[in-house]
């Protein structure tokens, strides 16, 4: 079979995360995500259990309550992250992403949709392979639905900051005790026409071959 690399390699290259250029106005329509769905649980997972569940909200007072949280935990974590020394300030491109993400924290709440990857289990104190497993029975199936809602010009960004407040978004959500949701995935309809490809160190310089620091 014959495949149309060009377009694979550009939704690949060119999936972003979305945060200013989200549409909040427009609501995303619950048959594209389902569609969507079907295609990340095609996904690869640990042993084959398919522990996976999504939890969609549109609900209004829900993501007032959950943007409130992840706003929260934002603003405490930019106060230590975002800190820099005098003379080790934040280059242009790290300021555009300080202020998409504050764009996003300010603005969660309004987001069209929130999805919540989750999986069953709790990684706990559990072995590093363990852990290993658990989280990648859920990440592949994460970014595959990420990418599917990208062809069909639906934006998200993995975010987690919400699980600061773990146990009072679980409550609002009503998600149980022995799940873990992975993370939040705003989504909506992208402005503009597309994404460029991201400046990045060359994968080269990235990469050793046979034994760590070896090229």
């Amino acid at each position: 079979m014959q495949y149309d690399l060009a377009s694979v390699d550009y939704i690949l290259e060119t999936t972003r995360s979305v945060r200013k250029r989200l549409d909040l106005t427009r609501p995303v329509a619950r048959e594209v995500v389902e569609r969507c769905l079907e295609i990340a649980i095609q996904a690869p997972t640990g042993s084959n259990r398919q522990g996976w569940k999504w939890l969609i909200v549109t609900d209004a007072d829900k993501k007032a309550q959950i943007g409130e949280y992840y706003k929260r935990s934002w603003y405490d974590y930019s106060k230590v992250a975002v800190r820099a020394e005098p003379g080790d300030e934040p280059d242009a491109q790290m300021q555009r992403v300080i202020g998409s993400a504050r764009y996003l924290a300010d603005h969660m709440r309004e987001v069209p949709m929130m999805i919540f990857p989750c999986i069953h289990g709790r990684a706990g104190d559990a072995s590093p392979e363990a852990n290993a497993g658990f989280y990648g029975s859920i990440l592949p199936a994460a970014w595959s639905l990420m990418l599917a809602l990208r062809a069909r010009g639906i934006g998200s960004a993995w975010t987690t900051l919400h699980l600061a407040y773990e146990k009072e978004c679980n409550a609002i959500l009503g998600i149980p005790a022995d799940v873990t949701c992975a993370a939040l995935l705003p989504a909506g309809y992208f402005t503009g026409e597309t994404f460029a490809k991201a400046d990045r160190v060359p994968a080269s310089a990235l990469t050793y071959w046979e034994s760590w620091g070896a090229g």
